[in-house]
Protein backbone atom coordinates (compact mmCIF):
# COMPACT_ATOMS: atom_id res chain seq x y z
CA UNK A 1 0.00 0.00 0.00
CA UNK A 2 1.05 3.47 -0.79
CA UNK A 3 0.35 7.00 -0.09
CA UNK A 4 -0.41 9.03 -3.03
CA UNK A 5 -0.44 12.86 -2.90
CA UNK A 6 -2.45 14.67 -5.43
CA UNK A 7 -2.91 18.53 -5.52
CA UNK A 8 -3.38 18.93 -2.40
CA UNK A 9 -0.97 20.96 -0.11
CA UNK A 10 1.47 18.49 1.74
CA UNK A 11 0.71 19.69 5.46
CA UNK A 12 -2.56 18.47 4.70
CA UNK A 13 -1.59 15.49 4.45
CA UNK A 14 1.24 14.75 6.39
CA UNK A 15 -1.15 16.18 9.02
CA UNK A 16 -4.10 13.09 8.61
CA UNK A 17 -0.71 10.47 7.72
CA UNK A 18 1.30 11.83 11.62
CA UNK A 19 -2.12 11.15 13.62
CA UNK A 20 -1.42 9.89 16.55
CA UNK A 21 -5.10 8.28 16.77
CA UNK A 22 -5.52 7.60 13.11
CA UNK A 23 -2.20 8.42 11.20
CA UNK A 24 0.25 5.59 9.91
CA UNK A 25 3.20 6.32 12.32
CA UNK A 26 5.86 3.56 13.09
CA UNK A 27 8.86 3.37 15.17
CA UNK A 28 10.65 5.07 11.61
CA UNK A 29 11.11 8.98 10.98
CA UNK A 30 8.42 9.51 8.18
CA UNK A 31 10.32 10.21 4.62
CA UNK A 32 9.14 11.32 0.94
CA UNK A 33 10.60 9.68 -1.99
CA UNK A 34 10.00 10.76 -6.13
CA UNK A 35 10.26 7.62 -8.37
CA UNK A 36 11.79 9.41 -11.37
CA UNK A 37 11.76 7.37 -14.75
CA UNK A 38 14.22 9.68 -17.33
CA UNK A 39 14.28 8.72 -20.58
CA UNK A 40 17.73 9.47 -21.32
CA UNK A 41 18.18 7.05 -18.09
CA UNK A 42 18.45 3.61 -18.19
CA UNK A 43 17.42 3.18 -14.42
CA UNK A 44 14.17 4.71 -12.85
CA UNK A 45 15.46 6.36 -9.69
CA UNK A 46 14.52 7.15 -6.50
CA UNK A 47 14.93 10.56 -5.33
CA UNK A 48 14.99 11.00 -1.67
CA UNK A 49 13.80 13.49 0.84
CA UNK A 50 13.04 16.26 -1.27
CA UNK A 51 9.79 17.06 0.32
CA UNK A 52 9.21 16.36 4.57
CA UNK A 53 12.40 16.39 5.58
CA UNK A 54 14.05 19.87 5.32
CA UNK A 55 17.58 19.48 6.84
CA UNK A 56 17.58 15.74 8.25
CA UNK A 57 20.33 14.54 11.12
CA UNK A 58 22.69 11.51 10.81
CA UNK A 59 19.54 9.18 12.43
CA UNK A 60 16.77 10.62 10.37
CA UNK A 61 18.88 9.93 6.86
CA UNK A 62 19.11 6.25 8.27
CA UNK A 63 15.75 6.06 8.45
CA UNK A 64 14.86 8.10 4.94
CA UNK A 65 17.58 5.82 3.77
CA UNK A 66 15.88 2.38 5.02
CA UNK A 67 12.29 3.52 3.90
CA UNK A 68 13.61 4.21 0.44
CA UNK A 69 15.15 1.00 0.42
CA UNK A 70 12.15 -0.97 1.71
CA UNK A 71 9.84 1.18 -1.13
CA UNK A 72 12.36 -0.10 -4.10
CA UNK A 73 12.02 -3.69 -2.12
CA UNK A 74 8.18 -3.57 -2.32
CA UNK A 75 7.48 -2.19 -5.86
CA UNK A 76 9.62 -4.77 -6.86
CA UNK A 77 11.93 -2.62 -8.94
CA UNK A 78 15.28 -4.71 -8.49
CA UNK A 79 15.19 -8.45 -8.82
CA UNK A 80 18.46 -8.77 -6.85
CA UNK A 81 18.43 -8.60 -3.29
CA UNK A 82 20.58 -5.36 -2.48
CA UNK A 83 19.56 -2.02 -4.17
CA UNK A 84 22.12 0.49 -4.75
CA UNK A 85 22.02 3.50 -2.62
CA UNK A 86 24.13 7.03 -3.40
CA UNK A 87 24.95 9.22 -0.82
CA UNK A 88 24.82 12.35 -2.70
CA UNK A 89 26.97 15.79 -2.17
CA UNK A 90 28.83 17.77 -3.94
CA UNK A 91 32.15 15.74 -4.13
CA UNK A 92 33.03 12.13 -3.60
CA UNK A 93 35.90 12.53 -1.13
CA UNK A 94 35.42 13.06 2.26
CA UNK A 95 36.24 16.25 3.61
CA UNK A 96 34.93 17.59 7.07
CA UNK A 97 33.94 20.97 5.96
CA UNK A 98 30.49 19.83 4.15
CA UNK A 99 28.90 17.69 6.64
CA UNK A 100 27.03 15.86 3.86
CA UNK A 101 30.41 13.69 3.11
CA UNK A 102 31.07 12.93 7.10
CA UNK A 103 27.32 12.25 7.34
CA UNK A 104 27.90 9.64 4.14
CA UNK A 105 30.83 7.88 5.47
CA UNK A 106 28.65 7.35 8.83
CA UNK A 107 25.53 6.33 6.71
CA UNK A 108 28.09 3.68 4.79
CA UNK A 109 29.49 2.53 8.23
CA UNK A 110 26.36 2.01 9.53
CA UNK A 111 25.13 -0.23 6.65
CA UNK A 112 28.31 -2.13 7.07
CA UNK A 113 27.22 -2.70 11.12
CA UNK A 114 23.75 -3.86 10.17
CA UNK A 115 21.92 -0.38 10.74
CA UNK A 116 20.89 -0.26 7.26
CA UNK A 117 19.54 -3.01 5.59
CA UNK A 118 18.82 -4.65 2.39
CA UNK A 119 21.16 -1.57 0.32
CA UNK A 120 24.25 -1.33 -0.99
CA UNK A 121 25.78 2.03 0.18
CA UNK A 122 28.11 4.34 -0.98
CA UNK A 123 29.16 7.87 -0.52
CA UNK A 124 30.10 10.71 -0.30
CA UNK A 125 28.98 10.74 -4.41
CA UNK A 126 28.68 13.63 -6.93
CA UNK A 127 25.80 12.91 -8.79
CA UNK A 128 27.62 12.64 -11.80
CA UNK A 129 29.55 9.68 -10.28
CA UNK A 130 25.99 8.19 -9.21
CA UNK A 131 24.59 7.84 -11.99
CA UNK A 132 27.58 7.82 -14.73
CA UNK A 133 29.92 4.80 -14.85
CA UNK A 134 32.17 6.78 -17.19
CA UNK A 135 31.95 9.80 -14.63
CA UNK A 136 32.97 7.41 -12.12
CA UNK A 137 35.88 5.64 -14.17
CA UNK A 138 37.25 9.01 -15.34
CA UNK A 139 37.31 9.89 -11.21
CA UNK A 140 38.82 6.47 -10.61
CA UNK A 141 35.86 5.74 -8.45
CA UNK A 142 35.47 1.72 -7.60
CA UNK A 143 31.95 1.33 -6.57
CA UNK A 144 29.33 -0.99 -7.04
CA UNK A 145 26.93 1.90 -6.30
CA UNK A 146 28.85 4.31 -8.64
CA UNK A 147 27.38 4.82 -12.08
CA UNK A 148 24.35 2.45 -11.03
CA UNK A 149 22.14 3.79 -8.21
CA UNK A 150 18.93 3.33 -7.77
CA UNK A 151 18.41 5.88 -4.80
CA UNK A 152 19.94 8.94 -4.42
CA UNK A 153 20.14 10.36 -0.80
CA UNK A 154 20.43 13.84 -1.75
CA UNK A 155 21.32 15.97 1.65
CA UNK A 156 18.55 17.99 2.75
CA UNK A 157 15.30 18.91 1.04
CA UNK A 158 16.20 21.82 -1.35
CA UNK A 159 18.97 19.92 -3.06
CA UNK A 160 16.37 17.03 -3.55
CA UNK A 161 13.29 19.27 -4.40
CA UNK A 162 15.99 21.20 -7.17
CA UNK A 163 17.34 17.82 -8.27
CA UNK A 164 13.85 16.72 -8.76
CA UNK A 165 12.06 19.80 -10.69
CA UNK A 166 15.44 19.66 -13.16
CA UNK A 167 14.91 16.27 -14.15
CA UNK A 168 11.19 16.89 -14.49
CA UNK A 169 11.80 20.27 -16.82
CA UNK A 170 14.51 19.64 -18.32
CA UNK A 171 14.76 16.16 -19.03
CA UNK A 172 11.15 15.44 -18.97
CA UNK A 173 11.24 12.63 -16.49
Amino acid sequence: DLVMKGSLHSDELLAAITSKETGLRTSRRISHVFVMDVPSHSRTLFITDAAVNIAPDLMAKRDIIQNAIDLVHALQVREKKEVRVAILSAMETINPKLASTMEAAALCKMADRGQITGGLLDGPLALDNAISMRAGEIKGIRSEVAGRADILLVPDLEAGNMLAKNLSFLAQA
